[in-house]
């Protein structure tokens, strides 16, 4: 078996993967890639034709959700949460709603605000998209509310991956404003681990 390969832009989804990486102590292979790889590095179009990060090429598989890489990586550990434990689907809604939910308005955000020439970047957009995204973190601080460190199971897991990268995120973006005083304490937790720390340390080389 051959070492994993981590395709990666600094601070890009793909953090998720690196994370989770760093927590469970597991050897890959890192690629860090200029963001965005599709303008910036087109010989990245024969790992991800789709030309997003991140890719994880292992034995032959390719994969390219942020989410299922980081599902991967932590299988059989205590990041996962097993089909026997009492809150595994409510962690499996969480890692979904990850990318699809939360971390979608903010790569709009991204585009209209950072990616697009001064020409055709839109303000109105990245608020509206603001907007969306508060509306729908409004679910982690409910989920927080009744002072619970972390959002399933009872110990940090993969879902705290998932979902404080969209907060880390938005905190990256000036949009944390919209954040809940229970999901900033939250997220100064998940930003506090060692792994996160070794994690944005490590994408710097």
């Amino acid at each position: 078996m051959t070492q994993p390969i981590l395709y990666h832009c600094p601070d890009a989804r793909s953090l998720r993967c690196l994370w989770a990486v760093e927590e469970v102590g597991m050897d890959v292979t890192l690629h860090n890639l200029p963001f965005p790889p599709r303008a910036f590095a087109p010989e990245y179009r024969a790992v991800n034709p789709l030309m997003t990060v991140p890719a994880w090429v292992e034995n032959g598989l390719t994969l390219t959700e942020s989410g299922a890489i980081v599902e991967r990586i932590v299988q059989n550990t205590p990041l996962d949460v097993a089909p026997h434990e009492a809150d595994y689907w409510l962690y499996r809604n969480w890692m979904h709603r990850s990318d699809a939910t939360l971390t979608f308005p903010l790569a709009v955000m991204i585009r209209y605000t950072q990616v697009e020439v001064p020409e055709r970047r839109l303000p109105q957009a990245a608020a509206d998209y603001k907007a969306f995204f508060a509306g729908r973190a409004k679910s982690i601080e409910a989920a927080l509310a009744d002072g619970r460190e972390w959002l399933v199971a009872g110990r940090f897991t993969a879902a705290d991956i998932a979902i404080g990268y969209a907060a880390f995120l938005a905190e990256t973006l000036n949009a944390h404003d919209v954040l809940g005083d229970a999901t900033l304490a939250w997220l100064e937790r998940c930003k506090a681990r060692p792994a996160f720390a070794r994690a944005r340390l490590r994408q710097k080389a």
